[in-house]
């Protein structure tokens, strides 16, 4: 890289880059699901209530991953 080449940012957000697509058939029931929001369900139903941290947390996970049937 050259000195007045732009680096990306590496904890901004990066609305150009599309998220990871791992396909889980027959593990799926909805279309497609996001990590964060496979983590929020799942600690929900072991008693978890999520906060705004979780909700940004998960909101920055479905960015980076979601599961496809």
């Amino acid at each position: 890289m050259q000195k007045n080449e732009a680096k990306p940012e590496a904890n901004g957000p990066q609305p150009d880059r599309q998220p990871h697509h791992v396909r889980l058939p027959g593990f799926l029931i909805e279309e497609e699901i996001g990590l964060g929001d496979l983590i929020k369900k799942t600690t929900y139903s072991i008693g978890i209530k999520p906060c705004r941290g979780c909700e940004k947390r998960a909101a920055a996970l479905n960015r980076w991953l979601t599961f496809t049937r």
